[in-house]
């Protein structure tokens, strides 16, 4: 069996920021998984917020300390792209923000967290966060089939071994994967999600790389049409599978 990799740092710390909110691991457990192979992760700007303390960086253990102090008791997370604010709510700065880091994670006491990496350090910056609307897993899990299926056929069209062999190595593989190191009380049908909708994240990437060696605008063109099904897709299904609200119960 393969050994199970890290999810995004959005995803981590929903799953086991929910996970000690609720009671279910012990700090030193959550730390761990949160943190993984960074030197440390803070938490800056409650105290503008009104939440208690100073306005510099605390420690993840205090700021979701005072989350909690506040009626948390899940943290959801948010993977928005220009065009696609899934699991955004508000108000614009946050939405801003979010939508420049590529995640966030927003708490269910109205608060939203935005991470900014600085060498092995992540710092996850506080704002006001409103209430948002957030895919169905099960449609996401649709959606995302879908989405690969499609993405598939459009990138064999346009001879994607050639250009990227890799890309079509993956695709070829898509039932090879790690499996996700989740927290306690994450469903399991969401772990799984989360784990394929990251790997269609990571085949995005890896396609659009230097434009996978494209010849003219007209074949970079037609290869980003080709992935942004999959790249929305992909977004929306970690979203909801990160996303206490809307898991199955």
């Amino acid at each position: 069996m393969s050994a199970a990799t890290s999810p995004s740092p959005a995803l981590r710390l929903a799953w086991w920021g929910t996970a000690w909110l609720r009671g279910a691991v012990v700090t030193d457990l959550m730390l761990d998984a949160v943190i993984g192979d960074d030197a440390t992760h803070t938490v800056a700007g409650l105290g503008e917020l009104g939440l208690g303390g100073s306005d510099a960086a605390e420690t993840l253990v205090v700021g979701l300390g005072r989350l909690r102090a506040e009626g948390a008791t899940g943290l959801g997370c948010s993977f928005p792209a220009e065009g696609d604010a899934v699991g955004l709510g508000g108000p614009p700065p946050f939405n801003h923000a979010a939508l420049e880091a590529g995640e966030a994670v927003v708490s269910d006491a109205g608060v939203g967290l935005v991470p900014t990496r600085v060498g092995a350090v992540i710092t996850w910056q506080a704002y006001a966060a409103q209430r948002r609307q957030l895919p169905d897993v099960g449609e996401a899990d649709r959606a995302l089939r879908a989405a690969l299926v499609e993405s598939a056929q459009a990138l064999a069209d346009l001879d994607v071994a050639r250009w990227r062999p890799e890309v079509a190595d993956r695709l070829m593989n898509l039932r090879h994967r790690d499996p996700l190191q989740a927290a306690p009380g994450v469903p399991v049908r969401c772990v799984e999600l989360a784990a394929r909708g990251q790997q269609a994240a990571e085949i995005v990437a890896l396609a659009l790389e230097d434009d996978g060696g494209a010849v003219s605008a007209y074949e970079m063109s037609a290869r980003r049409d080709a992935l942004v099904p999959l790249d929305r897709a992909a977004r929306r299904a970690m979203t909801a599978a990160g996303s206490p609200e809307v898991w199955p119960h």
